[in-house]
């Protein structure tokens, strides 16, 4: 028998945290420092899908990480504690002020030296990377930044994967609206374009899974 994906009450999903999410005390006190920030927050990962994305860090054996879209540093500690010690996280953001917050939690959990933050436009890091020694060598890239540049983040980010590299895409769902007709949102839009080119994309298989806000899995063929 087929059956669709649970619906989390609030008291089921506490349970989910409570068994299926180890959470550091580095992590929680990130994650509760980035709360008092109020509105903001929100673009913070959930605890669920940290443990997932570092765990998919270590499955696929990644060396060579890069990130768009940074904010306090969540994602990025998740991230960077499942890579070897000789491995690099590639940090791309525009704020030194977010970042700022996170830089103290991932001194004190030892990973510091594994993340390069650069703080620029990210496309322009991108770039960048395309021209270096990095091309062709990522393992993974995590997309959770300015929605309306995701189809150029994914382009590039392709260009820099190795074969059997993995792309997580943040935010696919997009709080339902994806599926709102009446939603034309500029950020609405570019989601729902990435969503049907991905889907249709032949380099690649995808899965998309309803975590978070929703988060596309995207291997290179």
């Amino acid at each position: 028998m087929s059956r669709e994906t649970i619906v989390l009450s609030p008291d089921l999903r506490r349970y989910l945290l409570s068994v299926g999410v180890r959470e550091d005390p580095v992590s929680v006190r990130l994650r509760e420092e980035t709360a008092r920030l109020g509105g903001p927050a929100g673009m913070q990962i959930s605890p669920e899908q940290g443990a997932l994305m570092g765990l998919i860090t270590a499955l696929v054996g990644a060396r060579t990480v890069v990130e768009v879209g940074t904010f306090t540093g969540y994602s990025a500690l998740q991230i960077a504690r499942a890579l070897p010690a000789d491995g690099t996280l590639i940090c791309c953001d525009v704020s030194e002020d977010w970042a700022a917050i996170g830089r103290p939690f991932w001194a004190e959990a030892g990973v510091a030296d594994r993340i390069d933050l650069r703080i620029a436009p990210a496309l322009e890091t991108l770039e960048g990377l395309a021209g270096s020694a990095v091309r062709g060598h990522v393992d993974l890239g995590f997309i959770d930044a300015d929605k309306r540049n995701y189809r150029a983040y994914y382009e590039a980010l392709m260009g820099l994967l190795r074969p059997g590299g993995l792309i997580l895409i943040d935010n696919v769902l997009w709080g339902g609206s994806v599926i709102d007709p009446d939603n034309s949102h500029p950020d609405t839009l570019a989601i729902r374009e990435l969503n049907a080119f991905v889907a249709a994309d032949a380099r690649v298989d995808v899965a998309m899974v309803p975590i978070g806000d929703g988060l596309t899995f995207a291997r290179k063929r």
